[in-house]
């Protein structure tokens, strides 16, 4: 079924992107469409085949499946396909079928690598790999493993202390870590010497292990500089530790950080650490949706500006937990205080709520319990003067369903796992994002390791785990594209969080179980999850960048409501947004629900 010249040239002006070709490019390319008329029901490919070219709906509508037979889109007009399997190896990434009588326009697949190589709008979009964000070398976007010193000094614990300090002035450093093995137990600075020792009229051959500090906070080496600047500050130290299943690699020092600017997130960091009550909290953190707007625009990846606003909440829970202890008095038995849902995550936006737990020693008694009811009040009640409302479920540490001894934890989790009730299923989903933001961590830690194992055994639960996951789907529509909501205040819009970033916070959730990962942040499971097998190294790309854009797009809408002037939220209307960036975040869509759909049929690698 030939097309005449002006029509397929009208056509594809209308086409992006041949719309954004220069005359004499579109004019040489339209030869190159070779018409396919194909009736209703037949198959254009199959999965694996090698694919002829660019496939590009005239007219008609054409099915696409993924591996598992699930369809992931039905395309009408002006919709292209394939180009998926063509950026890769040629191969067909999906099957696909005509619903209707239809006719295609399809590019050879020389022409295709023809019109990448010399016609950079086209490149750009049909490349849907993320697109790299400006460099530069600043603590937003430099890790720890970059700015550390990789071989710091050490001695054992029982070195004197002279010669610890001529050691020190001999390398013109100020610090030295104090190990057994590799394993950090301690540092000791300049500080500690002048002021413990000198000071303190101690003998010269007095044992680090009697003045340094003892278990001192550290970092991995995949922190982000702003971790350590934020510690320095929240903490008053000058040096941190940058260590590795215990043991010390690096340390990372104010000198190491005086070449790099990163300041804003870290002053608020920093008057949050000195506040005297949680009204003087509540003046900074009002701040919060400004820096979102300068961090977007600043061309920082949505996970570090998520991670540099979740820290902003951390020093503010833990600020508030050292000052309701000056109110209270000492806790009468060690505490941790975790963080569950996008705090829990390290993937707090401009608009967060509160999900936290207590978790208390087994020796706590019913008398002291009165304590930790006190604690949990003043700091949620302080965290929603903050900002950070009270959790519409309840999921907080002054509900004492969730201020309890670890013994209870353990037994809650062993429930959850062995009977997975639909509550079960929520609960556990939301406790298995926990993460230790103040108290004595190492009541979390065996909690954390040893339910993981159980719950990766109990293949009944995995499952129920699964399913729980795939209720929140992507907004994937018919012919229209997207499935936006149809009724009440945010009708026609798209919601970026339930339906955008929720379906693969669950994904990245389900691989950690499958594959007993200890990542919390949704981005480090997907990356983790790739070398553990859970995810092919193909699969696990598609997602990572289809989770990028997909967080990427929610934060610069919430960064232009707030240049607006109105309060940042989760919903997005596709009209706000070109044909090209529509295209792009429908794919990337489409790959989300390709990976639920694997991990739904038991197969999560999706090659």
């Amino acid at each position: 079924m030939p097309i005449d010249h002006a029509d397929l040239l009208r056509f594809l002006s209308a086409v992006h992107p041949y719309d954004a070709l220069d005359p004499e490019a579109l004019d040489e390319l339209l030869p190159a469409f070779r018409p396919q008329a194909m009736a209703a029901g037949e198959a254009i490919y199959t999965l694996g085949e090698k694919l002829d070219g660019l496939y590009l709906i005239h007219k008609g509508a054409v099915e696409v499946r993924d591996q598992n037979g699930v369809q992931i889109s039905l395309l009408g007009p002006r919709n292209s396909f394939g180009e998926r399997g063509l950026m890769r190896d040629g191969l067909a990434a999906t099957s696909a079928s005509t619903r209707e009588d239809t006719l295609l326009l399809v590019l050879p697949v020389d022409q295709f690598q023809k019109l990448l190589e010399t016609q950079p709008a086209a490149k750009k979009f049909f490349d849907r790999q993320r697109a790299p964000k400006p460099k530069r070398a600043d603590l937003a976007t430099s890790r720890v493993e970059t700015l550390m010193a990789p071989a710091p000094l050490t001695c054992p614990p029982n070195t004197p202390v002279q010669h610890a300090a001529q050691l020190m002035h001999s390398r013109h450093i100020s610090s030295v870590c104090i190990t057994e093995g590799k394993q950090l137990r301690g540092i000791a600075t300049i500080r500690d010497l002048s002021g413990k020792v000198v000071g303190g009229a101690l003998p010269y051959d007095t044992p680090l292990s009697e003045i340094m500090t003892a278990d001192p906070v550290s970092l991995p080496p995949s922190a982000i500089g702003s971790d350590v600047l934020h510690m320095m500050m929240e903490r008053r130290i000058g040096h941190v530790p940058v260590t590795e299943n215990g043991e010390l690699v690096g340390i990372v020092t104010q000198t190491d950080l005086t070449r790099f600017q990163a300041m804003t997130s870290a002053e608020l960091v920093s008057e949050i650490a000195r506040a005297r009550d949680a009204q003087d909290m509540a003046r900074v953190t009002a701040r919060i949706p400004q820096l979102l707007v300068q961090l977007v625009a600043g061309g920082n990846r949505h996970e570090v500006v998520t991670r540099l606003i979740t820290d902003i909440a951390d020093t503010a829970t833990r600020r508030l937990l050292t000052l309701a202890e000056a109110q209270l008095g000492k806790p009468p038995v060690p505490y941790l205080w975790a963080a569950c849902g996008s705090q829990g995550r390290q993937e707090q936006t401009g608009v967060s709520d509160q999900d936290n737990v207590l978790i208390l020693s087994d020796d706590v008694t019913d008398d002291q319990m009165p304590y930790f009811e006190a604690l949990a009040n003043f700091v949620c009640d302080g965290l929603n003067t903050c900002g950070y409302v009270y959790c519409p479920g309840d999921m907080m540490a002054t509900n004492p369903r969730w201020c309890q001894p670890v013994r209870t934890w353990r037994q809650y989790f062993d429930n959850w796992i062995a009977k997975p009730s639909p509550e079960a299923q929520m609960l556990a989903s939301v406790m298995f994002d926990l993460r230790a933001i103040g108290g004595t961590t190492a009541l979390f830690e065996d909690l954390q390791e040893t339910t993981l194992a159980k719950a990766a055994k109990n293949s009944i639960f995995v499952a129920h785990m699964i399913s729980n996951s795939l209720k929140h789907t992507p907004p994937l529509g018919l012919l229209r594209g997207f499935a936006t909501i149809r009724s009440g205040e945010h009708k026609n819009q798209l919601d970026m969080k339930h339906n955008g970033v929720v379906p693969v916070v669950d994904l990245g959730r389900v691989y950690a179980l499958q594959g007993r990962l200890t990542p919390v942040n949704t981005r480090a499971r997907l990356e983790a999850a790739i070398p553990a097998g859970v995810l092919s190294q193909s699969g696990g790309q598609d997602l990572l960048d289809a989770y990028d854009l997909i967080a990427e797009t929610r934060l610069e809408q919430q960064a232009r409501q707030i240049k607006a002037g109105s309060a940042p939220d989760n919903y997005l209307a596709p009209a706000d947004l070109s044909d090209f960036e529509r295209s792009h975040l429908r794919d990337a869509f489409v790959v989300v629900k390709s990976l639920q759909s694997a991990v739904g049929h038991g197969k999560g690698m999706l090659s």
